[in-house]
């Protein structure tokens, strides 16, 4: 039961960080060049925790193939949910500086997309008794903040109300948290191909989502020094991964 209660604050704590970046969107005034600057930081923190925690992991457990499947079939799916988000117009991400009627919904659409099958993944991290993966939580819980945050500074440009933005982003808070929490309950005597598969698909799903969002939203406005704090995120999250 402790360890139910772990995967489920685990997730938790992930989508908290959304409700995080929102609070501060609302009450501050963050310049978007501070945003995209995190947004560079938090693509280079997680690079390096799919590569480190999530593929090396899969193919240590299940071998090349499984993981090779599982990578693809990741990418390919987060680039499809896009195309569909495309064509009903709700794009997950508008760039940074400029924002348009409905982009908040838009990110906010896309940070569940991407939210679930992370936190299942932290959830996952924990089967076999080892704990959650600090690198893993380390890597969703920054990159989410600079997600609620551009949400909901579009949101407010929309004149939506705080109950309402508050509401939303508790409930996808919420959804991770249950996303972590079956990723640990049903997987927990998966197979080890199994386990690989799920490991490169979100690896697979986050890489794509780096390179189609969070990296091109950063260089709209870092421009210069994207490069350099991805960099620095990169080895904030290998240090975490080595020193834990």
């Amino acid at each position: 039961m402790t360890e139910w209660l772990s995967a489920f604050g685990a997730g938790a704590l992930a989508g908290g960080a959304l409700l995080i970046g929102a609070a501060i969107a609302w009450f501050v005034h963050v310049p978007r060049g501070v945003v995209a600057g995190i947004m560079a930081f938090g693509s280079g923190v997680l690079i390096s925790a799919l590569a480190f925690d999530l593929v090396l992991e899969a193919e240590e457990t299940g071998g090349t193939t499984p993981t090779v499947v599982g990578f693809l079939a990741g990418a390919v799916a987060y680039v499809s949910a896009n195309i569909a988000l495309d064509r009903i117009g709700a794009r997950k991400r508008e760039r940074t500086g400029e924002g348009s009627s409905g982009s908040g919904t838009g990110i906010a659409v896309g940070a569940l997309l991407d939210g679930v099958p992370e936190s299942a993944v932290l959830g996952l991290s924990m089967v076999g008794g080892g704990g959650v993966s600090v690198p893993i939580l380390a890597a969703i819980f920054i990159s989410n903040i600079p997600e609620g945050l551009a949400s909901t500074a579009d949101l407010k440009r929309d004149k939506r109300g705080l109950r309402y933005v508050v509401l939303l982003w508790a409930g996808i808070a919420l959804a991770c948290a249950v996303a972590s929490l079956l990723g640990f309950a049903l997987l927990d005597t998966a197979s080890p191909d199994l386990t690989a598969v799920i490991n490169a698909i979100a690896a697979g799903a986050i890489l794509a989502m780096i390179c189609d969002t969070m990296i091109p939203e950063a260089f709209d406005r870092a421009r210069a020094l994207t490069g350099l704090l991805a960099t620095i995120g990169f080895l904030t999250s290998f240090t975490i991964h080595q020193i834990s």
